[in-house]
């Protein structure tokens, strides 16, 4: 059993500096803190991804939908669909990547790697 405490862990660089909990094949699970005025601007991810409000207020946007979300919430994106994430007063997300890395992803298709 491994176990982290999800409020006491340092990220003191807010976004550039998040967390790798654990990361096998079958998923990634990354902490991430958003500093007041912080976001994860227009992006998408290959994998299946889960993002859990752990501390503070998001704002989630994905086409036209729009959240403001607070600690507690689960959000549910598929796989390349393009979203936004952000924070006005500072917050903390879990984001889970399922599986890892998905088709397509640069570290999974060494055909798209950077050469």
């Amino acid at each position: 059993m491994q176990s982290w405490d999800l409020l006491e862990l340092d990220l003191p660089g807010g976004t550039r500096s998040p967390i790798v909990l654990h990361s096998t094949e079958e998923a990634r699970a990354v902490l991430i803190s958003l500093h007041p005025g912080q976001k994860l601007g227009d992006h998408q991810v290959h994998e299946h991804a889960w993002m859990v409000v752990v501390e503070g207020h998001i704002q989630v946007s994905s086409g036209t939908e729009q959240l403001d979300a607070g600690p507690g919430t689960l959000v549910r994106f598929e796989e390349n669909e393009r979203h936004r994430v952000s924070s006005v007063d500072g917050g903390r997300i879990l984001l889970v990547l399922a599986p890892w890395p998905g088709p397509g992803h640069y570290r999974g298709d060494p055909s798209r790697a950077a050469g």
